[in-house]
Order: C-alpha cells, then structure tokens, then sequence
C-alpha cells in the first residue's frame, strides 16, 4: 500500500537535501546501496496489495525453502520492475499466470520483466527461492537468522532484520514507503515445535513430521516486521478493556520454565497500553491482538508479535531506568513502537527518528502517567548521557542504516522534550502530538509532515528549530554574561548555533524563581534580573550554555 503525502515544497525543505549531503560527506555509497534506497520507477510503478509468504525450514541444514505469492497493482510506467532479495538466497523461478518470467540480479536487487503485467486488475506473481539465510551475530542491531537453543537444548529460532531487511530472507519490495494492506504468513516447522508470527491464527496442519502454521495480519505492515518465532513455546492469555468498553485479546508465548515468572511479570502490559491510549489512542491493531514471544535476543517491534529477550527483569536487562522504578524497558519502549514505527512509518531509512524518537519519549510519557511529571526529570537525565554523535536525519535515497551513535533515540526524544517547553501549553502539546498520530496512523511519511503540521496546528514557525536540532550535529549554546549592578543584575545573552537567524526561548532561575526569555543567534539581547544566585534551567531544553567571563560589546 503506497501513501503519497502530498504539500508544496518551501526553500526550507528544499535546502535540508543540500544540508544533508554536506552533514555525511564521510560517507561514499555504492550502486548496492542505491538500489535497495531509492525510488526509481521499477519501484514506484507497482503498488503492493497483500504478500502470502510461505517458508518451510530444515533445521538440520539451516535452510529454508518456499515462495511469496505478490499481488500489486501497475502502472505502466516502466519495462522491468524490482523486487529484493539477498544474493545468497536462490531464485528458482518466477512466475505469472502459470508461466516464467525473465529476471535479472544486480547485487541484491532482482529485476522482473513488465510487458504482461495488467494496469486494469492486479498482478500476481510467485516468486520461488530457497538457501541459507544470513546469520545475525548481534540480533537485534546485526539482522539475520538467530539459531538457538533452550536450556533443554531444543530449538528456538527467530529472526530480527531490521536496518538489514527483510529481504534478507523472503523477496518482497524491499522499501518502507510501500507496505501491503495486509499479509498471510505460512510456515512449516518440526511437528515438536511452535511457531508464533504476527497478527491471528487462522489455520494448522499438523502432519507426522511437520506442522504448517498459518497467521495472518489485517493492518499495513513493514516488512522488517513480518517475523516468525520457533520454539517449544507454552502459551497463556489475557485481555485489556479500552476507555470505550473494547476489549483487546492479550497473548504471550514463553519458554515452559518462565511460565510462572512471565504470568506475573506481564501483568504491567495493561498499565502501559493505558498510558497510551491516554496519550495518543487505542492500540492500533485491534483485531490483530497484542502479543508478547520470547526470544532469544533483547527484542524487537514486530507488529502484534512483539518479541520479548529481556529475562524479565526491570528496566534494561536491569539496568537504565531509575533505581525507584520497576518496570520492563522494553515491554514499554516496543509497545510504543506499535504507535511510531509500525502504525506511523517512515518512507525512507534516514528517517528513522519517526520511529525511534517519538518511542523513546513515550518512555517518558510512560513515567508521567504512572509517577508524575517530577520524575520525568530524572528518566530523562538518564536518556541525555548519549547525544550529539551526528545528525538526526540522514541522507536520504540510500539506505543508510549505520548511525554512530544513539541520537535518534536518546536525542531526538529530548528535541520533542525541548519543543513541548518551547511551545509551553501542555494542552496544546498534548493536543499536537494526538492529533498528529490521529492524522497519519497506517501510514508513511516524511520529517517535513510533522514539521508541517507542527507549524501549522501551534501557528508558529519551527523551521529553524528543527533545522537545528534534526539536521546539525550540536545543539544550540546559550551564551551569557552577568553584569552586577548596585540594585539589579543585567544578563546579555544571544544563542551560539549553525543555523543562521535560529530563535528559542529559555528559562533561567533567580533564587528559585523561573524567568523567561527569547534567545536569537543574529543579537546580543540583555535583560535586568534580580540579585542572587543564577541558574540556566536544563531541565526542560535541550542545550549547552557558556557563561563569559567578561561583559559583551554590542
């Protein structure tokens, strides 16, 4: 399902293309990396309407084998059009209406010939492959296969691919801006072996040797979330009753040793959708369920399948929340993903701070709603250890997917952080980031919408602050000087920043009391404050500050 986000393009938008390039000139991207990130006509003259993939497993070999039946609508546009799938993996054939057709690879792009292909109805095609998927050796920040085992030493497989993609293991077309409205997973395991994937259970063929499980999702889903989890998996339920009286279907499938453990450990899962819906809205995939499958990683967003390694236990494996509290970091930070990343996607890969961004700060709307907006404060002193590696956005059309750093998490939810004091109206933030969501749910979008729709919902220009904060390595520096006087102070002050005429306000405290002011980057300003002691409040803005040590020539 492609969502075009139509709007006229201002300098702004136009300039951060430029600002990008210049942000990674570090970086030199290959043929490969064009072919999987841009969006050229191959890929832009189908339009994908429901992938049914069907994998069968030999986990003596550690193969797989099986087909994706593709059905996507075309436009005419083009002779050839792409799908992906890793070069490691063979192409057996590819077929339409019963009959071959030709294809060729260029790395991990495979091209299809177009001429049959209808532009009234949809297309539909099969595409048949097998061989051995590629090994993550650090799920879920390495994709790839994870071949484990349970302490009884059974199997437990899983897979995690984002960054890496999916078609790292099924073909598919390989870019976020093109979901499918829906998608039928079928996979065949080992008779003694479960397999949990996304969305409902609509079917099982239980054979001697093999058993066949058939799930099937009925919201857009990215590709990188379709899984599979295998294991000998115990399963047990629960439900949650929404504001409006719906009750959600709560299912969790865990290793039989962590039964006990995981029926007292999940029962959180309810308090952190109620916060939520709070916030944004009702679970997005209602009639899909929530689950939780425990695997052998930390974990992963996949859609209504969410996949849970974090040995139940507080915070981050322990670990990154604040010693006060007790609450699993990433029940909350995937089930936030099922917000911002799976119901709200990305069209490109540099983008990624839609998803992790907004998440991450749902953490911290997790901590308002159950503890108060006091402790806010110090969750996200925690989050502010790591930022200012590189730019938030990367270059786009490429692919790009080696950050070096933790800013679209940790950053990035601090820049939404800024903006909400910046704005200052807690009803009208709350109102902006509801109706955003609102708005684009199940679809895919660019920066440039929220940045719109920031603009336009508070009737405010916010370009230069997210020209700043998103697309600049730093953040703005507060540079001040105090001048003592007989009666009163005097503070001069004017923002250090790369982004010319860049504008904020600030807040600093005088013996306790909170004074607020305009800062610019093109002026000195000055303001009479009252004796005492003066402290820049960075609490609630993401900043530097320099104090001067001598007066300021304006």
């Amino acid at each position: 399902m492609r969502t075009y986000m139509y709007s006229t393009f201002t300098l702004f938008f136009a300039c951060l293309t430029l600002l990008q390039a210049q942000e990674f000139q570090y970086r030199e991207f290959t043929q490969a990396d064009s072919l999987r990130g841009s969006l050229r006509v191959e890929r832009t003259s189908t339009d994908i309407l429901f992938y049914d993939l069907d994998v069968v497993f030999n986990m003596t070999e550690k193969t797989i084998s099986g087909s994706n039946e593709i059905h996507f609508a075309f436009d005419g546009s083009s002779k050839t059009i792409q799908l992906d799938l890793f070069d490691n993996l063979e192409i057996e054939k590819i077929v339409y209406k019963g009959n071959p057709l030709r294809f060729e690879r260029i790395h991990q792009a495979v091209f299809i010939e177009a001429e049959k292909f209808d532009t009234i109805i949809q297309n539909v095609i099969q595409v048949y492959y097998s061989g051995k998927p590629i090994i993550a050796k650090n799920a879920p920040w390495d994709g790839g296969f994870v071949w484990s085992e349970d302490r009884y030493g059974n199997p437990w497989i899983a897979v995690a691919c984002e960054g890496t993609g999916a078609s790292a293991w099924w073909p598919n077309k390989d870019h976020l801006y093109d979901e499918p409205d829906s998608m039928r997973m079928r996979f065949t395991v080992p008779s003694e072996l479960y397999c949990v994937s996304n969305g409902n259970l609509i079917d099982t063929q239980i054979g001697k040797k093999n058993t066949s499980y058939t799930w099937q999702v009925n919201y857009p889903i990215n590709n990188y979330n379709v899984t599979f989890n295998i294991a000998k998996y115990t399963h047990f339920s629960d439900y949650y009753i929404s504001t409006d009286g719906d009750t959600l279907a709560l299912d969790y499938y865990v290793l039989p040793q962590n039964l006990e453990r995981a029926k007292e450990h999940f029962k959180q899962v309810p308090g952190v959708l109620e916060a939520f819906e709070y916030y944004f809205d009702k679970y997005p995939f209602w009639k899909d369920g929530f689950a939780l499958v425990e695997t052998p990683y930390l974990g992963m967003e996949h859609q209504s399948a969410i996949a849970y390694g974090n040995k139940y236990m507080r915070g981050y494996l322990g670990g990154m929340i604040p010693p006060e509290m007790d609450w699993d970091y990433i029940i909350v930070h995937e089930t936030g993903h099922e917000y911002f990343g799976n119901s709200i996607s990305s069209r490109d890969h540099a983008e990624m701070w839609i998803h992790e961004s907004f998440t991450t700060y749902m953490e911290a709307l997790y901590v308002e709603y159950h503890f108060g907006y006091e402790q806010v404060d110090r969750y996200l002193s925690f989050q502010r250890r790591h930022v200012n590696a590189e730019p938030i956005v990367g270059p786009l059309g490429v692919n790009y997917t080696e950050w070096n750093g933790s800013d679209m998490y940790f950053k990035g939810s601090w820049v939404l952080h800024t903006l909400r004091h910046v704005i200052n109206d807690d009803k009208k933030w709350f109102g902006l980031i509801k109706e955003f969501y609102n708005k684009y749910k199940f679809q895919n979008i660019e920066s440039k919408d929220f940045f719109t729709f920031t603009n336009t919902y508070t009737d405010e220009d916010f370009d230069k602050f997210f020209e700043q904060y998103l697309y600049k390595a730093d953040i703005p520096t507060l540079q001040y000087h105090v001048r003592k006087g007989k009666i009163e102070n005097t503070i001069s002050y004017k923002w250090k920043a790369d982004v010319a005429e860049f504008k904020m306000p600030f807040e600093i405290l005088v013996n306790d009391n909170t004074i607020r002011l305009n800062g610019r980057s093109d002026i000195w300003q000055e303001f009479r404050i009252p004796k005492g002691n003066l402290k820049i409040n960075d609490t609630k803005f993401l900043i530097n500050h320099e104090e001067l040590s001598r007066d300021i020539e304006h």
